[in-house]
């Protein structure tokens, strides 16, 4: 057994072993030119495919979108709508098919607390007053959209 170390035991020490496990010094742990395909990324897909049904259905009542995926440290809404002295907090659920139950039903109360949490943020960062306020839940299951007005 060699008395000197076989590789260096200094600060550079974790490089030699992101190196030997063959990923990137840039912090990319995904690797370089590799497809980022799968599961993950058609459930996202399915995702932003639902709120687009949901931010089609607003347009056609006569909503204008504000806001999409608007996003801080404590959450994120899926669409902020409004019309004449409204602001509409809507909520997107979408699924493939109903084995699980129907999608609004993942709308939990703490989800709901969230989102009431997320609404005051954003009426206080936008400075948004004298306004009524409206929580929306958009179910979208295969192709059916169901919107739940004023859900809690």
């Amino acid at each position: 057994v060699p008395k000197d170390p076989v590789r260096a035991e200094s600060s550079g020490a974790d490089v030699q072993r992101r190196q030997r496990r063959r990923t990137s010094l840039d912090g990319d742990l995904a690797g370089s030119g590799v497809n980022q395909s799968g599961p993950g990324q058609a459930r996202l897909a399915l995702g932003r495919w639902g709120e687009d049904q949901a931010v089609r259905w607003y347009v056609q009542q006569g909503y204008r979108i504000v806001e999409r995926n608007w996003r801080v440290k404590e959450g994120e809404i899926d669409v902020i709508a409004a019309r004449t002295g409204l602001v509409v907090f809507c909520e997107v659920k979408t699924r493939r098919s109903d084995a699980f139950g129907d999608p609004s039903l993942a709308v939990t109360f703490a989800k709901q607390r969230r989102i009431r949490r997320l609404a005051a943020i954003w009426l206080h960062t936008h400075e948004v007053h004298g306004v009524a306020v409206r929580f929306d839940v958009v179910s979208v299951l295969g192709v059916d959209v169901r919107v739940i007005e004023a859900a809690f």
